[in-house]
């Protein structure tokens, strides 16, 4: 074997963003590769140790703890990046806003969040193939598979952290645009239907109104411009339940086009005659505190070509 090649002891020091971590948890981000079973089989062998000590997988690593991880020969599994190189370089151009605690990504339509249920490959696995010296990266929230624009990933755990808190205390604003069916009225301001996620017999997962059993939810709207037969509106979800602009849309009467759960199948057509073969939905801001300037940061995303398109190739209406 080639000396250069061969597998050699490492050490990490703990940086005090990752400090109260369980070190399994650490590890698996750290050592990527190395499948769970392998570092704890070294966890229980001694092969990892913190301070020159054993340790257990739940362990939670302290500031400038130095972690000694015993020499590892794991295959590097690259197929599933090499065959979506394309969409990873594409992803690059994406990227709107960067600095060293976090990213802001105008996540393309049709692309996942990441892998899981059928999917292989999703966003934030395009986006560690791109920073592959990055120790971490992982979603703040999500957006639907067919939603495309604002899409916000942590660098630090400390800044995810700080994100989720802000999302609970509702100091997140996101804002959407939307293309409905029909002339939404400018004092229809605010849906507050009850929404609850139902289950098919075929499987499939939809949201239904329900105001007896469902969670409070609401979204707030305004009338961007009319268009010959549609709308585009911002909408404003107070709540961040499952699907609930389309089907708080849906329920007014105004669905938005080209959903394939909760769409107008005439609409749709009428749109796709426009040029439009993706769902009208776009996360076209957020605005929040930022975890360490402590200043607020607003991050616009600009549609994409497809949804710009459509709109250049519809009638404007005048209000009435």
């Amino acid at each position: 074997m080639n000396e250069e090649n061969k597998p050699k002891v490492r050490f990490f020091t703990v940086e005090a963003d990752d400090a109260g971590q369980r070190i399994d948890n650490y590890l698996l981000k750290t050592l990527k590769g190395v499948p769970k079973s392998m570092i704890y089989r070294l966890l229980r062998k001694g092969e990892i140790r913190v301070n020159k000590k054993r340790t257990k997988p739940e362990y939670k690593l302290q500031d400038e703890d130095i972690i000694r991880v015993a020499p590892i020969r794991v295959s590097e599994k690259s197929a599933p990046v090499s065959t979506q190189l394309n969409v990873v370089a594409n992803l690059e151009s994406q990227i709107l806003y960067e600095d060293e605690v976090l990213l802001v990504i105008n996540k393309p339509s049709g692309m996942a969040v990441h892998g899981g249920s059928g999917v292989n490959f999703g966003v934030i696995e395009a986006l560690r193939a791109l920073r592959p010296q990055a120790k971490m990266l992982e979603l703040v929230h999500r957006l639907d598979r067919d939603t495309s624009g604002c899409l916000v990933v942590a660098k630090k755990r400390s800044a995810l952290r700080n994100l989720h808190e802000q999302l609970r205390k509702k100091n997140v604003q996101k804002f959407y645009h939307a293309l409905v069916k029909g002339r939404w009225s400018p004092k229809l301001t605010k849906v507050t239907e009850g929404l609850r996620k139902n289950d098919l017999k075929s499987g499939e997962r939809v949201v239904i109104v329900d105001n007896i059993n469902g969670k409070e939810s609401e979204t707030r709207y305004k009338v961007i411009q009319h268009y010959d037969g549609a709308t585009l509106v911002r909408a404003f979800p107070v709540t961040g339940r499952t699907h609930q602009i389309r089907v708080h849309c849906q329920t007014k009467g105004h669905p938005i086009a080209c959903d394939p759960k909760y769409g107008h199948e005439d609409f749709d057509g009428v749109m796709k005659a426009a040029g439009l073969n993706r769902l009208f939905l776009h996360a076209a801001s957020i605005e929040f505190t930022h975890p360490r300037t402590e200043k607020r940061l607003k991050v616009e995303a600009p549609l994409d070509n497809a949804l710009a398109k459509a709109l250049k190739n519809l009638k404007t209406s005048q209000s009435k």
